[in-house]
């Protein structure tokens, strides 16, 4: 389905799944990807700049230098079972532990911006690392202050079916009540479908 330009802004975010890679970066090793709910915000930040050749007095040629991609994402809370997975940190006994040795895996990531007319714009990152966060509180006051979880990430290239060259960030947009492009992208970051997708016979 062809949709028409769309000048609308994104009102929301949604729909935050990631999954650890398998060695081989082709699909992830669970049997569907993990859902992380109460995105709040997230920040895709991908660093360009123009570096330039001068020669007789002006500008003779010019490149495009493209830099690493870092993620910013803020959740109302990210379970400790997340935290676990994303960051390699180990679970004995009930006691989770974090150390210089910890390790995290590389994982894949699609979240989706939503619009107020019902069209989604997924985002797929298709291979990078998070990074554990700092650890703060704060003494409760007199009213209620619900405190947020920060996750940072960086991502690289990847190659994915499809593509001739390697690629770090994937976009894929579906109007209300479509789901094609999503599905598609789930194949190709996850190497698995969406989870609402059910099998055929």
């Amino acid at each position: 389905m062809v949709l028409a330009k769309n000048y609308s802004s994104a009102t929301g975010v949604d729909e935050f799944y990631y999954g650890v890679l398998q060695p081989d970066d082709v699909k992830i090793v669970e049997t569907k990807p993990e859902r992380v709910k109460y995105l709040q915000e997230i920040n895709v930040d991908m660093p360009q700049e123009i570096s330039k050749a001068y020669g007789d007095n002006g500008i003779a040629e010019m490149a495009t230098s493209n830099g690493d991609i870092s993620v910013t994402s803020q959740f109302h809370k990210v379970p400790m079972e997340d935290k676990t997975k994303l960051l390699g940190w180990e679970t004995k006994t009930g006691i989770t532990a974090a150390g210089k040795n910890d390790n995290s895996p590389y994982v894949a990531v699609i979240f989706a911006k939503t619009y107020e007319d019902g069209t989604r714009e997924y985002v797929g990152l298709p291979k990078g690392k998070f990074m554990r966060p700092g650890v703060k509180g704060e003494t409760k006051k007199e009213g209620v202050e619900f405190s947020s979880d920060e996750m940072t990430a960086e991502f690289m290239d990847r190659i994915v079916e499809g593509f001739e060259d390697e690629k770090s960030v994937f976009f894929a947009i579906d109007a209300k009540g479509e789901t094609t492009n999503r599905d598609a992208l789930f194949l190709k970051i996850f190497g698995v479908t969406h989870p609402d997708v059910v099998p055929g016979p």
